[in-house]
């Protein structure tokens, strides 16, 4: 008798995140706007009404599936940030975690960077929650001036970012883990002339 119940939330588990897993593919290929309900759930081989009782809407799906991925990235930042000692183990480790994901989830990472601007907004601003607070708290812990901090996170970023933008278009070639030890360098470089200058 209590089997029933057990067995049932774990086919609602696979379900959501099999929801999921199809609306970060459509909403990377196709943009949050230009995919409907109707595409998740044939894509899912669920009703709409099922695909509702798990996601009160496609806005509240697209938020929250932005949200807990950007934060586990910052968690997975923090955490490198909190277990290696040296700056330069640190930044490279963090490219690494960047590059990997692109590769094994290039979705995702798509869907993270196309669509920030409409959620960046509505991101804590903890470490934990918020990749560019996790990077910042990595410069100021390796001393970083703070009037330096901003510009040289937004920089160490986009050294990881720009790369991948040309990745998802085909202008570098994949994976681009390939490209971690100079993308690493250059983070580097930028960091080095923070702490310097």
């Amino acid at each position: 008798m209590s089997a029933a119940p057990a067995r049932r939330g774990r086919d609602g588990a696979d379900t959501r995140a099999r929801i999921e897993a199809v609306a970060l593919e459509l909403f990377a290929q196709k943009g949050v706007a230009g995919t409907s309900v109707r595409d998740i759930a044939l894509g899912v081989g669920v009703s709409e009404g099922a695909l509702y009782r798990h996601f009160p809407s496609k806005e509240k799906l697209a938020r929250e599936l932005f949200l807990t991925r950007y934060a586990t990235l910052a968690a997975e930042i923090c955490a490198i940030d909190a277990g290696e000692r040296e700056l330069e183990r640190k930044l490279r480790a963090v490219v690494g975690l960047a590059c990997a994901l692109f590769d094994a989830e290039p979705a995702l990472f798509a869907y993270l960077l196309i669509h920030q601007h409409e959620h960046l907004g509505t991101v804590p601003d903890a470490p934990e929650a918020n990749v560019v607070e996790a990077v910042a708290q990595m410069l100021r812990g390796a001393g970083v001036p703070e009037a330096r901090v901003t510009l040289a996170s937004a920089l160490a970023l986009g050294c990881v970012v720009q790369p991948a933008v040309f990745a998802l278009y085909g202008r570098i070639n994949a994976p681009l883990m390939a490209q971690a030890p100079e993308i690493a360098a250059a983070v580097l470089g930028i960091v080095e002339a923070a702490l310097k200058g």
